[in-house]
């Protein structure tokens, strides 16, 4: 019945769900391409090239550091002035750094692709998930949320293995293009057919000058960012939550950045490769997250749910940084299945931890601390990750950077065996606070 019931809810998100569904597979249908891109313009001819890997390192430790405030600010101009206007700027923001890609590949291109993606990954990564969970918490009563949540992360593994399969089969010289095209359509079908659901709160118009102005939304974005900061360290589910989310990215951020490089240079894994492991991962995900969380969540609950996950992607650090075989990856990848349940776990808990009208708030503060783990992983997983695939690497272990980034991930369990995740603050909202939006009925 659970399922079900989280099926016809989404029903009322069509308009939300359908171009988000398209957004994620041009994302995806350009991530295995991407690695031979960059690979072959900075290091023609080599397999092994550390120049891509520090890039990236920069780019996430970039990204992280203007996250910790955009993605914070992002959610609460959500809350004030509506979640259509927040969602189509940050899904436009992906399309100009592909579009270079499109023009050429040389190697100077291939730098302004990393400087605009820079740009756009501050402003698109996580918030755009983030606005979209607090959209549904609009619409969606809080005891289907879970399932709800459940769904559409399994309509984000549909798109995962759509684009892979996409990626997999389109000739590589038409990819980029493909994921233009469907990049554009996304922004201009929400402009014509998604439905707001925040009425933003009137307020008085008083003349000022423009420093005067200046000040006052400074002044009002200080005021939100307090608010923000209060209603997560109030709360001790929200607290908790919080320091779980942050170790956990801290260790898979970590992987992640190097781990499609770090197969390259051991495995020698291309284009083909990479969408199979990534379309692997993608089908599990599909049936454990749309079939398997929503019959269990009502049994087990959301702590339990997320305990196994987190337990999941310690094995599936394990696997990848002492894999021995080409075909250990694949077995490693398995795992996936179950630890893509963190995701929709710690969305579920934080929207029950959090009011009606601070649900982008919480999201995207939660997001923000998450994005200090984007900062700080690249530091150290970068330079260990080149260290031990080099020739002078102190001993025998390749995947040495990712054993010690499963370390993260233990400590997230651990946090996460100790949270309560009903324990709910007596009060989240602020009465009559004039940034408090007014939301639609549904």
């Amino acid at each position: 019945m659970s399922w079900w019931s989280g099926f016809r809810e989404l029903w009322p998100l069509v308009h939300l769900l359908f171009p988000l569904s398209i957004h994620w597979i041009a994302e995806e249908m350009t991530v295995s391409v991407l690695v031979d891109v960059t690979t072959s313009a900075l290091c023609p001819g080599i397999s092994t090239c550390s120049k891509p890997i520090y890039i990236n390192g920069v780019q996430q430790t970039i990204v992280g550091i203007f996250k910790m405030v955009v993605l914070p600010v992002l959610g609460q101009l959500s809350d004030e002035k509506g979640r259509k206007p927040l969602l189509l700027i940050t899904m436009s923001t992906t399309i100009f750094s592909y579009a270079i890609l499109v023009v050429n590949q040389s190697k100077e291109f291939v730098y302004a692709y990393y400087v605009v993606r820079t740009f756009s990954y501050i402003i698109s990564q996580g918030s755009i998930f983030c606005i979209s969970v607090a959209y549904v918490a609009d619409v969606v009563d809080e005891g289907k949320r879970a399932a709800v949540f459940s769904w559409i992360t399994g309509l984000f593994s549909v798109a995962h293995v759509l684009g892979n399969l996409l990626a997999r089969f389109l000739p590589e010289k038409y990819i980029f293009s493909v994921s233009i095209a469907l990049l554009i359509f996304c922004p201009v079908y929400m402009q014509l057919f998604l439905v707001e659901t925040v009425v933003p709160a009137t307020r008085k118009n008083h003349k000022s000058g423009c420093c005067t102005r200046v000040a006052d939304v400074l002044h009002g974005r200080y005021k939100s960012m307090r608010h923000a900061a209060e209603i997560v360290f109030i709360s001790p589910t929200l607290r908790g939550i919080a320091l779980v989310s942050f170790f956990y990215e801290l260790g898979m951020s970590g992987i992640s950045s190097v781990l499609l490089y770090y197969l390259k240079a051991v495995f020698g894994f291309n284009k083909n490769q990479f969408s199979e492991l990534l379309m692997m991962v993608g089908i599990g995900s599909i049936f454990s997250q749309i079939l398997l969380l929503p019959l269990l969540n009502p049994l087990v609950g959301e702590k339990v749910i997320l305990c196994s996950a987190l337990l999941a992607s310690i094995a599936y650090a394990w696997l990848y940084g002492f894999a021995w075989a080409p075909w250990v990856p694949y077995l490693s990848a398995s795992f996936g299945i179950i630890y893509v349940l963190v995701k929709p776990s710690t969305y579920a808990i934080i929207s029950k931890a959090s009011s009606s009208t601070n649900q982008g708030k919480a999201q995207t503060f939660i997001a923000g601390t998450q994005s200090i783990s984007d900062l700080l992983s690249p530091i150290a997983m970068t330079p260990l990750t080149t260290w031990f695939l080099s020739s002078n690497a102190p001993f025998e272990c390749k995947g040495f950077s990712i054993i010690c980034a499963s370390i993260c991930m233990i400590i997230s369990l651990c946090l996460a065996c100790l949270l309560k995740p009903y324990d709910v603050p007596l009060s989240n909202d602020i009465e009559n606070n004039p940034e408090t939006p007014l939301l639609i009925d549904n």
